[in-house]
């Protein structure tokens, strides 16, 4: 699991937005709220709480208490970050349970002291949300306005590239490169790359050039695939709610075809 991708909350504000509603995904029901978090609490499933800034602590849940209204998780004393955590106005966790992704927010997060022993209490949810797992989902792109990565030539510094977005995921994305621009090779690793996949997407990221390979459907150039070395975390939320939103849009369309 890439934590720096992988245990961020999704956005539900932009996803809302973008979806109309996030019906589909909530969980709202007093019974099955407390399925979920057992399974979390049976299955000893790790727990990521994290804050806007991106500080995280994991831990896992150790009691579910529905007469209280209280949910507990294992702690071994207060950590620097712990307290970061504890200090943050919003917490939100993040968990998996095969290849679906959980996530609630905590209020009420507090530390307590047994015999021996700490651990953090916070209120039960009223909502959770699952989402399926898409950091492997990787979506084709096209359209009157292609998505378009700006660059630098890694063998001409002073030469900017435009090059075509072929496809994009949470991990990578794949360009097109014609053959009238010099060759990349593979292992290049090119930085401050910048990805304008709609109006509302724009991505900066490092990437590493992991193949080169020729498209059969268009001999005019060559495919580059292409792995994202580093993202911040507002880009890793943009990039999975684009994502999220074209394979869904996508599937729409299919199913009115």
């Amino acid at each position: 699991m890439n934590m720096a991708t992988d245990t961020l909350p999704m956005a539900l504000d932009a996803l809302a937005t973008a979806l109309g509603e996030l019906d589909d995904f909530r969980i709202s029901s007093p019974p099955d709220v407390q399925a979920l978090l057992k399974r979390l609490l049976d299955g000893n499933v790790s727990l990521h709480l994290s804050t806007p800034k991106g500080e995280v602590y994991t831990t896992t849940l150790w009691r579910i208490d529905p007469a209280r209204g209280i949910l507990g998780f294992a702690t071994e004393g207060v950590t620097p970050q712990l307290q970061r955590v504890m200090d943050a106005e919003e917490v939100t966790v993040v968990g998996f349970l095969d290849q679906i992704k959980v996530q609630f927010d905590l209020s009420g997060l507090v530390l307590v002291h047994g015999a021996g022993s700490s651990g953090l209490n916070a209120q039960i949810p009223s909502e959770m949300f699952r989402f399926q797992r898409r950091n492997n989902v990787r979506v084709r792109l096209f359209g009157s306005s292609a998505p378009t990565a700006h660059l630098a030539h890694p063998k001409k510094p002073d030469t900017q590239l435009a090059l075509r977005v072929v496809d994009v995921s949470i991990g990578g994305c794949a360009l097109f490169l014609p053959h009238k621009v010099s060759s990349i090779e593979v292992g290049t690793r090119i930085s401050n790359v910048h990805l304008e996949l709609d109006a509302n997407t724009r991505v900066r990221a490092d990437i590493v050039i992991r193949n080169a390979a020729a498209i059969l459907s268009d001999p005019r150039g060559t495919r580059l695939g292409c792995e994202f070395s580093s993202l911040s975390a507002s880009a890793t939320r943009g990039l999975q709610l684009f994502v999220d939103h074209t394979a869904t849009r996508r599937r729409a369309i299919s199913l009115d075809d």
